[in-house]
């Protein structure tokens, strides 16, 4: 795979445009899903604060985003990228895109980690008369720490994978050099070199994210 200089560079400003949205996805994913996420877990019929209208309606719309296909979602949400981000392709459009398919999934792993926390630790902490703000911040959040790393880890696989995705409808990054040269003009040396970044980074990513979860397990000793 000789490329020319010229090739190379586009594929490490592909590199460059997969991380710019991935990191910048996963960040806002997490703001707005992580307030989704308690207000799933504090309105269910044995949690905190019981609101079974409220928890149905949050629960209903999660699930709707959830179920539509990321390509169809990025069609539908194309005024909104206009928009935010001034036109409706290239990475910072498709961050917005991004942000809406992954917040809801966002919201179900991180309802998923606090749902795992031991209710005992929770019952201690209202019997000593805990407000609902701290058993969030100081109790189902600092509980949940490892399996919400892990979680995280899982989230930004699947953005990556979104951001491949994103290529087909020009979302830039390495999906958009895997399709644009790839796929249409038929230069599967590209496409391979671009897969394998792909999966290198998510290998990265990956083996980062376990490492800091395991130094967070407090089952772990060393």
């Amino acid at each position: 795979m000789l490329f020319s200089s010229d090739i190379w560079m586009m594929i490490a400003e592909g590199v460059r445009d997969t991380l710019y949205m991935v990191l910048i996805s996963t960040v806002f994913s997490y703001i707005l899903g992580l307030p989704i996420a308690i207000l799933l877990v504090v309105t269910r019929k044995n949690g905190l604060h019981p609101m079974p209208v409220v928890n149905m309606v949050a629960d209903v719309v999660v699930n709707i985003l959830r179920s539509v296909p990321f390509l169809i979602l990025m069609i539908l949400v194309t005024p909104l990228m206009r928009l935010i981000a001034g036109k409706s392709y290239g990475p910072t459009a498709t961050i917005v895109a991004l942000v809406i398919a992954a917040a809801p999934y966002v919201a179900r792993m991180i309802e998923s980690s606090l749902l795992e926390v031991d209710p005992g630790v929770i019952e201690a902490a209202l019997s000593m008369g805990a407000s609902t703000k701290t058993i969030i911040l100081k109790v189902l959040i600092p509980e949940a720490k490892t399996s919400l790393i892990v979680g995280c880890t899982i989230v930004i696989g699947t953005i990556l994978g979104y951001s491949a995705m994103a290529g087909a409808l020009g979302g830039g990054g390495l999906g958009d050099i895997a399709i644009r040269y790839g796929y249409n003009r038929y230069q599967f040396d590209i496409l391979i070199v671009t897969v394998i970044l792909l999966v290198i980074l998510v290998q990265i990513f990956q083996v980062i994210g376990m490492k800091i979860s395991k130094k967070t397990d407090k089952r772990i000793r060393e």
